[in-house]
């Protein structure tokens, strides 16, 4: 049955037709839905793990027990799980082991642009690369049969652009292997370095015989074109931009597998035009490759190492016309990421503004509180920093540092890989404060329950965790919950654990505005009778409020009665709607 699919869903899709029967992952844009609509089959078994890390490591538990497994993760995710990647590269698997991966190019919801395609290659292992939905779920499915094939996980590489565009897909049924038996075998399981030294060249010969099955592949197929002064090396999105740029011009040699690309089949499709372009988003990848053959190539001279290609930037780099598309003749406003009207996040930075400290903070969508006005954030690195980064901040600063400098986290980031962080504070008692940013759920990549939330990915109830207990079992014996929309409560508690002598965890705690099931009070109106135009109301950066006249406004759509506002209005001009 043909049907329109997210590259997303159809992944998911060819997970299922492949008869994977476990799946474990952390939730990271783009890759979330893959996760999310492999849960929807019930003959797999999905879960979300506390970081891709143990999700890598279940899935190869899994995998060792028999079942073909997979587990997802964005880019970051990859360097949390890089540790198991390299090593079970080595064992090998037992039943099918596909990782998925999804790049960002262009940054959309990330904080640095990584090119996955050198963890394919560090770890030596195969990588495919599909670029639409049809492919998304070929590729799936091909994974576990490569992987059961050579005796190797296989790692799937979406991008942004595939992940989260739709294209037709043709479905098939599920066919689910048997289960394999689980075999002791020390030493291809046991990476002590004498067994390691053994399965190194193992992994050498794999990769030549992997290289091999790339010659003649389908998924490396050449394109033929009219006029064969140029010939295109791509993959990916990057193909998609080649052909809507260019159609059938140039002879065009598509690669499904990225890693390890072939030789002979690069050099006999070279011989066939006069100049070689590699044309690939982010690295160089196919262009190093293609170097270390011989050839000459151009590639990142003309489309460079950053950001996403387009058929335009394709188009006009190879002396083309512009793609048509619809024209915008007037320009588009600018609209800045901004925390949602009623977000629980924004008292408790306005109350760290207030108090000017230094705030290091983590990832997720209260990452926004670095934007003016609020501008409450000094840094942002990756998943768990900032409680690690705040203990060697004031372990350095001394005196300069407790008292005037606290860490923020998400309850889902602080479950990732906040928790060992503050254990380094605890065991090397420095005197610092870390207020975790309970609300609820994993905001910023579409309401993903976590460890804290007492449900499981499916929506089940499940083992909740206390974060209270949690953190005064590994040694913080100061522990408060606030309430952030309480402005009062929250400058006192950040003060008095600042000056505590003592390491300490504030829990600002309260469901995201957006969860189906928050009630909310209902819109506010400001009295435009009372309001002197002072705008401490406009402190606060809530994007329900503006000025029109010179006085206060309050868009009843997007107001949702959090009160956050009214603590700061000395004139009593916001309050209640009145019932008319």
């Amino acid at each position: 049955m043909k049907q329109l699919m997210l590259g997303n869903e159809a992944a998911a899709r060819g997970l299922y037709e492949a008869g994977c029967s476990f799946v474990s992952s952390y939730p990271g844009t783009p890759s979330t839905e893959i996760t999310e609509c492999a849960a929807k089959y019930s003959e797999i078994y999905a879960e979300w793990a506390p970081n891709e890390k143990v999700a890598m490591e279940a899935a190869f538990g899994a995998s060792l027990a028999g079942k073909r497994s997979f587990c997802g993760m964005k880019h970051v995710g990859l360097n949390v799980a890089a540790d198991p990647l390299f090593t079970i590269s080595y064992t090998g698997v037992n039943a099918g082991l596909v990782i998925g991966v999804a790049d960002d190019a262009g940054m959309h919801s990330s904080q640095n642009e990584q090119d996955s395609r050198h963890y394919a290659v560090a770890a030596k292992l195969p990588m495919l690369e599909p670029s639409d939905s049809a492919e998304s779920l070929a590729f799936a499915r091909l994974a576990y049969d490569l992987s059961e094939q050579f005796d190797t996980p296989v790692m799937l590489k979406m991008c942004t652009r595939v992940a989260h565009s739709q294209s037709i897909v043709e479905t098939g049924e599920r066919v689910e292997p048997s289960q394999k038996p689980y075999e002791k075998d020390g030493s291809k399981y046991i990476m002590m370095p004498g067994n390691a030294k053994r399965r190194h060249p193992v992994v050498e010969q794999r990769l030549t015989k992997l290289t091999e099955w790339a010659e003649t592949a389908d998924i490396n197929r050449v394109e033929d074109g009219s006029d064969h002064s140029i010939g295109i090396l791509t993959s990916s999105t990057s193909y998609q931009y080649v052909k809507e740029a260019l159609g059938d011009t140039y002879p065009v040699l598509k690669f499904g597998m990225i890693h390890p690309l072939p030789v002979q089949k690069i050099k006999d499709f070279a011989a066939t035009v006069e100049k070689l372009v590699v044309v690939e988003e982010l690295d160089g990848i196919i262009e190093s490759h293609c170097n270390a053959l011989g050839l000459t190539v151009t590639g990142k001279q003309l489309f460079g190492s950053e950001g996403e290609l387009s058929q335009n930037i394709v188009a006009e780099k190879l002396g083309k016309a512009p793609v048509s598309g619809p024209a915008i003749s007037d320009p588009i406003p600018a609209r800045p990421p901004v925390m949602c009207a009623g977000c629980p996040h924004r008292g408790l930075f306005y109350t760290l503004r207030k108090n000017k400290l230094t705030v290091l903070g983590d990832i997720g969508c209260y990452t926004l509180g670095a934007v003016a006005p609020l501008t409450a954030i000094d840094t942002t690195i990756c998943m768990g920093a900032s409680i690690s980064g705040l203990h060697g901040f004031n372990k350095a600063a001394g005196g300069e540092g407790p008292g005037k400098t606290v860490a923020v986290i998400g309850d889902s980031t602080f479950m990732h890989s906040g928790v060992t962080g503050l254990i380094n504070i605890a065991y090397n008692e420095s005197n610092s404060t870390v207020i975790i940013l309970d609300n609820s759920i994993t905001g910023m990549t579409g309401h993903q329950q976590n460890p804290t939330t007492g449900f499981n990915l499916k929506g089940d109830p499940c083992t909740k965790i206390d974060l209270e207990s949690l953190c005064r079992s590994i040694g913080i014996k100061r522990v408060r919950v606030v309430d952030p929309y309480d402005l009062a409560a929250c400058d006192a508690a950040v003060k008095e654990e600042l000056a505590a002598d003592e390491p300490s965890v504030i829990i600002s705690r309260r469901p995201c505005a957006l969860l189906k099931y928050v009630k909310h009070p209902g819109p506010i109106e400001a009295d435009t009778a009372k309001c002197i135009g002072c705008k401490a109301c406009m402190k606060i950066g809530c994007p329900a409020i503006s000025v029109s006249g010179g006085k206060a406004y309050i868009d009843s759509t997007l107001c949702v009665g959090c009160g956050v506002c009214t603590q700061l209005c000395k004139k009593g001009a916001l309050g209640a709607k009145k019932e008319v």
